[in-house]
């Protein structure tokens, strides 16, 4: 009776269902990107360049600078959470802009600063205006679930790209303007983010929770206890702790040692990011294609901390710094693409958004750590001891990511099933886990979602969406307008 059903609602999946994302949901993902874009690019174009201005600040020491760079981290990882949990009392929108505000104000705050001590306070703002989470949220209200995950790619992506604008725009804004300049450009930026928010991005019709996209309180117990899952979180928070470290003393570097003046320290940034870029995605690839994303990432790992070690070693000169740097941004932007693939490849379907959550707050918390750290050692050991410290924690997550289990090579994916009992969701799962290319299926009655774990390749993706609400509402009006049609034919005759 099963395959009987199965295989007509296949019919409908091919008459109307569109594996496309809507012209809406393009513009819901677009218009959030754009967004974090314009935030991160805000928050990120001072990395190159602060740590020089900050010498002529009140009351600067290394440790203040590097407390200035990371500190946003640290709040950021404090309020990301509870900003999403509350876009679920308040609304999305009333929180995203709350938060740009907050971000805004911070950068204000650092603009007019005339001591570190304020630039911190100032920083610790920015990051305050935590509104990740209710961006995800929201475009998880935008998108159909079977899309999401395209959403949220595109969303990574603004990130990325944000990120290397930031590194190589920052030395020819302060150029221009100077870093207080910057924060002042950040301020606009994320004003400007409020205009996308209420005059680009739509209103979702209605509301809700998204388990894949936010995080479940009760279940942290069992993200914090899945030893795979602390490994990748660990390896995020030493990426981003290793990167802002390594930030607070760059630029000395390039401008003591190498004598390269500021103004002209994106002569190296541009041509390093861009080659990094470019020699990054083969290795995408073969990870996913070839399934070599373990030894992928521990070959990365030990790229990453040979460019620490040959910063430690010789940082006298441009083209020294350049071989070392495009080393390290190679190997973190393979990192960086490859970390939140298996964090939804290793986590149970149905736990994704506390995953991700926990995974973002590490990140985070590495960035005020790295900061920290780099600011002590530089003050007390120099460049060296920072690149030497980087070098070896990157060693002992070489060995976290030697020890981990290989992954399993499948990927997330959800069918809105309706508002269903307990007995129709075991009979979901008894159905769906049949449908080819289906691994593991877990049905939450109250969601009305069904959470996947399956092999991309082989998923018959007609099949499984046969199960969703849309194509069996389409199903329910063609038969009823067939009926109509025939009803008529006979008060006709």
């Amino acid at each position: 009776m099963f395959g009987k059903k199965n295989k007509g609602n296949v019919e409908v999946i091919e008459a109307g269902y569109d594996d496309a994302m809507t012209g809406g949901e393009r513009k819901a993902a677009t218009s959030l990107a754009s967004i974090y874009a314009l935030r991160m690019s805000g928050l990120f174009m001072i990395l190159p360049v602060f740590a020089l201005y900050a010498e002529t600040l009140e009351g600067v020491t290394p440790l203040m600078i590097g407390l200035a760079i990371g500190i946003y981290g640290l709040t950021q990882a404090i309020f990301q959470i509870p900003f999403g949990m509350l876009s679920d009392r308040i609304g999305r929108k009333p929180v995203i802009a709350m938060g740009l505000v907050i971000f805004a104000l911070g950068s204000v705050i650092a603009a007019m600063a005339d001591s570190i001590f304020w630039v911190v306070i100032g920083r610790a703002l920015q990051g305050s205006g935590a509104i990740a989470a209710a961006i995800m949220a929201l475009t998880a209200d935008l998108t159909r679930e079977e899309h999401r995950v395209k959403a949220m790619a595109m969303i990574g992506a603004s990130i990325g790209l944000s990120f290397a604008f930031a590194l190589i725009a920052g030395p020819i804004v302060n150029s221009w303007i100077g870093v207080d300049g910057i924060f002042w450009l950040t301020a606009v930026l994320a004003i400007a983010g409020i205009f996308v928010l209420y005059k680009i991005v739509p209103t979702p019709i209605h509301s809700r929770f998204h388990r894949d996209a936010e995080p479940v309180p009760e279940q942290f117990k069992t993200v914090l206890s899945d030893s795979e899952l602390l490994r990748l979180d660990a390896g995020i928070f030493i990426l981003h702790m290793v990167l802002t470290a390594t930030f607070v003393v760059v630029p000395f570097a390039l401008r003591d040692f190498a004598e390269l003046p500021v103004d002209e320290h994106w002569q190296i940034y541009l041509p390093v990011l861009l080659i990094a870029m470019a020699v990054m995605v083969p290795f995408i690839i073969i990870a996913e294609k070839r399934r070599r994303i373990k030894q992928i990432m521990s070959g990365a790992i030990v790229v990453l901390a040979i460019s620490e070690f040959l910063l430690m070693i010789d940082h006298s000169s441009t083209s020294s710094i350049f071989f070392a740097l495009l080393l390290f941004f190679i190997a973190f932007n393979v990192l960086e693409a490859s970390l939140p693939s298996l964090v939804a490849k290793t986590s149970p379907p149905h736990i994704k958004g506390t995953a991700m959550g926990v995974y973002s707050s590490s990140q985070f918390l590495g960035a005020f750590v790295g900061g920290v750290s780099g600011g002590i050692l530089y003050g007390s050991y120099g460049l060296e001891g920072v690149f030497g410290l980087c070098g070896l924690v990157l060693l002992f997550w070489a060995y976290l990511a030697a020890t981990m289990r290989n992954p399993k090579y499948l990927g997330s994916f959800m069918v809105n099933v309706g508002i269903v009992d307990e007995v129709q969701a075991k009979q979901l799962v008894n159905d769906m886990t049949r449908v080819t290319g289906v691994a593991e299926v877990i049905v939450i009655p109250e969601d009305g979602i069904a959470y996947l774990k399956v092999d991309t390749h082989a998923l018959d993706k007609k099949a499984l969406l046969a199960f969703s609400k849309e194509n069996t509402m389409s199903a329910d009006k063609k038969a009823g307008a067939s009926t109509d049609a025939s009803v008529a034919g006979k008060m006709s005759d």
